[in-house]
């Protein structure tokens, strides 16, 4: 056996072994739920967070953070749940996950499915997700919890005293002083949500950019804990050029147990509300940046982030509208 196959199924086993001392001999910490606001009601709401104790026994104990760092963050380890999400077996994990979360399928394309990840993967009807069609506007590229920075250079990013280092997160200098105090949008899918992504505006894409990283999770609870999530998960972007926003850039982040992220568009022209690509299991981010003054974001969605709160979105409602002269 390969030197290399051997300590890596050491590291497997010895973080196994921490797991299950750690899961044993320390309780779950307690760490602050994650509320956020639902944007048709204005209410605040506590979010079900899918292995919420799992989560925060990560993020918040000792020996969880040791099996995160060894184990649970690493690819392989995603790449092989997504592969069980794909197998025949994972049928029977349907039923109870629709109960537990109350997901509606009655705005799916289809309500009987082969597979897990078919299930996760779902096309909805048309009519469930209309698209604001206003040249002028931007629309959520998806259903998700949303955060919104008018001017990233300006504001705190998820904690207090942290800035978003736009240079690490596209790993190009040259690109990233174009976006250095521009807006941000942050979209965040819960392994609840519909995993279906589209494009925001419509215009000409260019070619894809993919930057290697780890798999930690985005959920607040580990936000919270390692502010710097977004910078060291492995992602993805395109740049989308339109007359109104000038270049946008468009990011999918991966996260803990995604299978992969799936690019589902062809050509280089595309219309705003058109599907771009599918995760498949796991929760995931979206990001939107745009250059200075290139856009207003409603106000709403930057007044409860300010205040702390994610907004509840659904993929083609407007969130931002162009910075007309």
């Amino acid at each position: 056996m390969p030197k290399r196959k051997k300590t890596r199924n050491l590291i497997i086993w010895i973080s196994l072994l921490v797991i299950l001392l750690g899961l044993g001999l320390y309780p779950t910490p307690n760490a602050k739920s994650v509320r956020y606001i639902d944007r048709q009601t204005s209410e605040i709401k506590t979010e079900k967070v899918a292995a919420e104790a799992w989560l925060k026994w990560l993020y918040y104990n000792p020996l969880g953070e040791v099996a995160l760092q060894t184990l649970v963050k690493r690819k392989f380890v995603s790449d092989f749940y997504g592969w069980l999400m794909d197998t025949h077996w994972s049928v029977k994990k349907i039923k109870p996950f629709v109960k537990d979360f109350n997901i509606d399928l009655s705005i799916a394309q289809k309500q009987h499915f082969t597979t897990f990840n078919d299930f996760f993967t779902r096309k909805l009807k048309p009519e469930a997700r209309p698209v604001n069609n206003d040249s002028n506007v931007v629309v959520s590229p998806g259903d998700g919890k949303i955060l919104a920075y008018q001017n990233i250079a300006n504001q705190n990013f998820i904690v207090k005293g942290y800035k978003f280092d736009i240079n690490t997160f596209l790993q190009n200098d040259s690109l990233a002083t174009l976006y250095r105090d521009g807006s941000m949008l942050a979209l965040r899918l819960c392994p609840t949500d519909y995993h279906r992504y589209h494009f925001p505006i419509g215009g000409t894409v260019s070619p894809v950019t993919r930057i290697n990283g780890e798999l930690y999770s985005v959920s607040p609870i580990a936000l919270h804990s390692m502010v710097d999530i977004f910078l060291l998960n492995k992602r993805e972007y395109i740049i989308l050029a339109n007359r109104r926003f000038g270049d946008v850039i468009m990011v999918e982040v991966g996260a803990t147990m995604v299978g992969s992220i799936v690019q589902t568009y062809t050509g280089n022209r595309v219309k705003k509300g058109r599907e771009k690509g599918y995760f498949k299991f796991g929760g995931s981010s979206i990001v939107l940046l745009f250059k200075k003054d290139a856009i207003t974001i409603d106000s709403d969605l930057l007044t409860n982030t300010k205040n702390g709160f994610e907004t509840q979105v659904n993929m083609g409602e407007e969130i931002a509208k162009a910075d007309v002269k």
